[in-house]
């Protein structure tokens, strides 16, 4: 039983319930979500009051304060946070599981708020070489959102969305002071960030500051060519130096299926930061960096408790980890890239769409903000 409530728990955590498929795949998902989800419908009313961004610890990342999104890989230069010219606006993914309400009540004790320390160290922190990181902790929706109907999700993802506005709206009043930013986000938090560009950003002047987006891992809800044809200024990525634009991409390991989705998605290659089908050799890997520390499998009725991690230092970078290629809408890439690279139970990279090429998403991101800037050198370029 404990190492059945294990792989559920990890299954729930990488968000791909929706993939699975047939009769058992049916009969295993409805078991799923008998298991864990929360008792009744979402009230609003039932949630803990909106977190004050005017708090720092209401932000995950701040680069006024000592956090896990300032950790560089072994071997990495960096100048400290708050010194750079651009800012990042990082939306973390789900990491609450528990079946006590449909959205986090942001307990900062909790397994939750543990997992959302190794989002920042282990997938923010990739920003850290060009970028101030800002994140905002927030009432994010539970895993279960994506399990029920369509109607459900995005009365909950809404719901959530509503403070990552916030905290971007306080972020810009009160921190940015007009310079350029990147928005990149993961699973759950590229869902956020697809609205707030298209929404906040797009249809204002704010799209001119906008270095470029990452919207990685958007497993589920893809990034689709309707994203784009409902913007007017904000197009996909096309190449590595591109700028107001967004890149994309979904991991899996060679031999898989290509996932389904409601509508085509855009797959941008990490390796050559191309939007095509070519296959790009693994010598374009700058460095895959193994993730640090593990996520808690704090999953349904199970007490959402932390294990009382610390994110103090990242594994170096490991060149050539893997090739990639884009197929349908989905990278697919080697199925043995290395130690500390693994599928999760249902056969993805979703859990390590950042780790394996941490360090391509590290430099390109300078590469982008230096052009942006007119060809201002970072650290390490």
């Amino acid at each position: 039983m404990k190492k059945i409530a294990m792989i559920l728990g990890i299954f729930t955590l990488v968000g791909v319930g929706l993939v699975v498929s047939g009769v058992g795949g049916d009969l295993f998902f409805k078991a799923f979500l008998a298991y864990g989800k929360p008792a009744g419908v979402f009230n609003p009313d039932d949630a803990v009051a909106a977190p004050d961004y005017g708090l720092e610890k209401n932000w995950a990342a701040l680069p006024t304060k000592q956090d896990p999104a300032d950790l560089v890989p072994t071997g990495i230069e960096v100048l400290p946070q708050g010194s750079h010219p651009v800012d990042v606006f990082f939306i973390h993914p789900t990491g609450f599981l528990s079946a006590g309400s449909w959205t986090s009540p942001m307990d900062s004790e909790s397994g939750t708020e543990e997992n959302t320390r190794w989002m920042m160290a282990n997938q923010a922190s990739a920003f850290n070489g060009c970028c101030n990181i800002y994140s905002p902790r927030y009432r994010e929706a539970n895993i279960f959102s994506y399990f029920g109907s369509l109607e459900e999700r995005d009365k909950l993802l809404g719901f959530a969305y509503r403070d990552v506005k916030r905290a971007f709206e306080y972020y810009l009043e009160h921190e940015n002071r007009g310079k350029p930013f990147i928005i990149a986000g993961h699973s759950q938090g590229s869902h956020h960030a697809q609205r707030l560009i298209r929404e906040e950003i797009d249809s204002s002047d704010l799209h001119q500051r906008m270095v470029a987006a990452y919207l990685i891992g958007s497993i589920i809800i893809p990034v689709p060519p309707s994203l784009f044809s409902a913007m007017n200024h904000i197009t996909p990525c096309q190449s590595a130096e591109d700028l107001h634009c967004v890149v994309a991409w979904d991991t899996m390991p060679e031999g898989a299926l290509a996932l389904e989705r409601p509508e085509p998605s855009l797959c941008t290659n990490p390796l050559s930061w191309q939007v095509n089908q070519q296959l790009a050799e693994a010598n374009l890997n700058e460095g895959a960096v193994a993730p640090t520390g593990v996520l808690n499998e704090s999953f349904g009725s199970k007490e959402d408790r932390s294990n009382n991690q610390t994110f103090d230092a990242l594994n170096g970078p490991v060149k050539a980890a893997t090739w990639a290629q884009c197929k349908d809408g989905t990278l697919f890439v080697s199925n043995n890239p290395g130690e500390g690279f693994k599928a999760d139970a249902m056969g993805t990279y979703h859990g390590i769409d950042y780790a394996l090429f941490y360090m391509n998403i590290h430099n390109n991101s300078k590469l982008r903000a230096s052009r942006f800037l007119g060809g201002q050198v970072f650290a390490g370029q």
